[in-house]
């Protein structure tokens, strides 16, 4: 198993070099195709006077059109020595933007996207709805801190509590892990589930060494916020990466998602790779 297809989220009207160099390596390291994509929805204007608000909206959208041009243009410089092995995909949308990109997911083996804690999480025009995309997308999401330029996931973290998030998430996760020097898998559990955990990493890190994969098993009783726990554990272990799965369900179109979830869709200080 490997990943024969990457495809990379950029945001419009800043800088993605960084992810961009992080995709590029991996789709280097994987020889895997490498599929840029950006969206963005229009201005809604309450504006009564028709004259004055097509004309703000033909402003808007060749202002648009000129920011996907440049990300188009700065996806293929940073990666321009694999012009052959790339493709991009863009649009505008009145739709929620993860629609569009959980839909272009169909392409790709692993989904990347930035992480970028200085966006405004009310200009949903331009930033896509994080935990959304992570919950539609059917493909493993890796997310990017925007501070990050660099990623070599020698030490990962797997966190694994038995549920079927969490095992979709570890297969997905299979082509890091493989190539990982280090890997531990961790469950948390209070004292009355701690045999249960212990049992469940048992057959965890068997799977894996099936796979090819050595695993440090590390069954830890909970101190009452997991979250927190988790990365704890995870500055211990020096690990960049944490697989995790994604847990939550949809109320309407809002996802409300577990604790776990939220707290690595916000983690500025590594990479993680989470599957629902």
């Amino acid at each position: 198993m490997t990943y024969k297809t990457l495809m990379v989220h950029l945001q419009i009207g800043q800088s993605n070099a960084g992810l961009l160099r992080i995709a590029d390596d991996l789709a280097q390291s994987f020889q895997a195709r490498l599929i840029g994509v950006a969206v963005c929805q229009p201005m809604r204007l309450l504006y009564n006077d028709g004259y004055m608000q097509a004309e703000l909206l033909d402003d808007d959208r060749q202002n648009m059109e000129q920011q996907i041009a440049a990300t188009e243009a700065e996806f293929r410089t940073v990666i321009k020595q694999r012009a052959g092995d790339l493709d991009w995909r863009s649009t505008i949308t009145l739709d929620p933007l993860s629609d569009y990109l959980a839909g272009e997911a169909r392409n790709a083996d692993l989904v990347m996207t930035g992480v970028n804690h200085e966006a405004s999480s009310f200009d949903i025009s331009r930033n896509v709805n994080v935990g959304d995309l992570v919950m539609q997308a059917g493909r493993p999401v890796l997310l990017v801190p925007s501070t990050l330029g660099t990623l070599k996931p020698e030490r990962i973290l797997v966190a694994s509590n038995d549920s079927r998030e969490s095992r979709r998430a570890i297969l997905d996760a299979l082509p890091f892990l493989k190539r990982a020097a280090h890997v531990a898998a961790v469950e948390i559990a209070d004292d009355d589930n701690m045999p249960a955990a212990r049992s469940h990493l048992r057959d965890v890190v068997a799977w894996l060494r099936r796979h090819g994969v050595e695993a440090e098993p590390i069954a830890t009783l909970s101190v009452g916020d997991d979250p927190a726990q988790l990365r704890a554990i995870a500055g211990d272990h020096g690990a960049e990466l944490i697989v995790a799965g994604a847990y939550g369900h949809s109320r309407l179109r809002e996802w409300v998602l577990g604790g776990v979830t939220r707290n690595l869709l916000r983690s500025p200080d590594r990479c993680s790779l989470l599957s629902h």
